[in-house]
């Protein structure tokens, strides 16, 4: 599924995401793109003929390298508490950096009725992987005995990821990164009493 692209193509892709995570898909343009990067809106649509194509393949991008970076993160962390606690210091970091203040597909889960059917399908693949990949992880950990799951993994994964996203809006409303890390924190803990 290697989305392979030019290095212009890249460069408005990286912009489209952080136009993605300012204000989702509806809160961007064409027009938006063309003063970040500095070409002409015809340049964007000559790689990306419209914006749908751009921000699914944006989508795409973003789901196959955090699935590559889970994968790498679960072989190089075997501790599954340290694996779930590095997960949560990844977006805890580009949060207080501001590098990636939340996940793309958070934002465009929130407009999922009005985006166009590929990308809602392709946001709702991205949300698959990465409960697949906690309750993974939270299997390993219950097994050890570091995780005391209370309605099996697959729940528990989902109850992980909703309080990781909410948490992220949480600090983006109350202007304050710090949240994120205290409420996740906070669910993480709970995992393991």
């Amino acid at each position: 599924m290697s989305v392979e692209l030019s290095p212009r193509a890249t460069e408005i892709a990286e912009q489209t995401k952080i136009l993605l995570a300012a204000g989702g898909y509806n809160g961007f343009s064409y027009a938006d793109l063309s003063k970040r990067i500095h070409i002409g809106k015809p340049s964007i649509h000559h790689h990306f003929p419209s914006k749908a194509e751009l921000v699914l393949t944006v989508v795409q991008r973003h789901r196959e390298e955090a699935l590559s970076g889970l994968t790498a993160l679960a072989q190089q962390v075997d501790d599954p508490l340290a694996c779930i606690t590095a997960y949560a210091d990844y977006w805890a970091q580009c949060i207080h950096e501001g590098t990636l203040p939340i996940c793309i597909c958070a934002m465009l889960a929130a407009e999922s009725s009005m985006l166009p059917t590929d990308i809602a399908d392709e946001v709702h693949g991205y949300f698959d992987d990465l409960a697949a990949w906690i309750a993974s992880v939270l299997e390993k950990g219950a097994s050890r005995g570091q995780f005391h799951l209370r309605n099996g993994a697959s729940d528990e994964a989902q109850v992980l990821m909703a309080t990781v996203h909410g948490a992220m809006l949480s600090a983006r409303a109350a202007r304050r990164p710090e949240v994120f890390r205290t409420v996740v924190s906070a669910a993480i803990h709970q995992l393991t009493v």
